[in-house]
């Protein structure tokens, strides 16, 4: 199977080239596409960021479900590349671990690089967004006393099913998760505490953004475990529906 990348669109897919052969960061529908559309076979993860930088208790609701203080900067943690899947892959349950949970996010998907921006700038350096499954060894988190192991299994960031450009609005989308289909987590990424232009200047203060980089801004209250053999979806308005299994 030929894996490539292009524009979803009627339930076909159009494939492209740029100039590089490979970066889709400068698309222009007008000028790169190539070939005629094709029927989708499967769409795999959107990106394979060269980093995920991702944040803690970034929502009012999960901060008050957790009886815990707002932060007053962004509590920032990150996730390997290797930990990327697509839609309707399967989320492996580690061995090491007897709790497993969900967590919703909206992501966001860089398209410059981008180093000591400014919010009110922030726009003109992201690509689009994205719908993430910040999957979570809770009981390892416990144990370790910090994120990194509990955060870093292969296939725990779910990504896609494919970045949307041009969303004007990223901070009034309704963030679902659903277990088995039951949801378990409804909000609104108005919950937010630091926006997703507040990230962008935070984190490109600390750290090159570049292009394909992922921010991962945060979960909705709500989180909860995942079995063997549940099935998982991420829902966000404007974005699509993330689905896998937990295997």
């Amino acid at each position: 199977m030929k894996i490539g990348r292009g524009v979803v669109a009627g339930g076909k897919i159009v494939p492209f080239a740029t100039e590089d052969g490979q970066s889709f960061f400068a698309y222009d529908p007008d000028t790169r596409a190539v070939g005629e559309a094709l029927e989708i076979e499967r769409i795999a993860a959107p990106v394979i960021p060269g980093k995920i930088i991702a944040v803690g208790l970034n929502y009012r609701d999960h901060a008050q479900e957790m009886a815990l203080e707002l932060p007053s900067e962004p509590i920032l943690f990150m996730k390997p590349s290797s930990s990327v899947i697509g839609p309707d892959e399967t989320i492996r349950y580690p061995a090491q671990s007897s709790r497993v949970d969900y967590e919703a996010e909206l992501a966001v998907v860089i398209g410059r690089t981008c180093r000591d921006v400014d919010a009110a700038s922030a726009r003109d350096y992201i690509l689009g967004y994205t719908c993430l499954n910040d999957v979570t060894a809770r009981d390892l988190q416990a144990k370790d006393g910090q994120w990194t192991r509990a955060k870093s299994f292969d296939t725990f960031a779910p990504m896609g099913p494919w970045i949307v450009t041009g969303l004007d609005d990223p901070h009034d989308l309704a963030v679902i998760a659903r277990l088995n289909g039951e949801v378990r987590q409804s909000s609104n990424t108005a919950n937010l505490i630091f926006t997703v232009f507040d990230l962008v200047e935070f984190i490109s203060h600390i750290m090159t953004l570049e292009p394909g980089d992922v921010i991962a801004t945060g979960t909705p209250s709500g989180v909860g475990p995942m079995a063997r053999g549940d099935i998982v979806e991420i829902e966000i308005d404007g974005i699509g529906v993330l689905k896998n299994t937990v295997g």
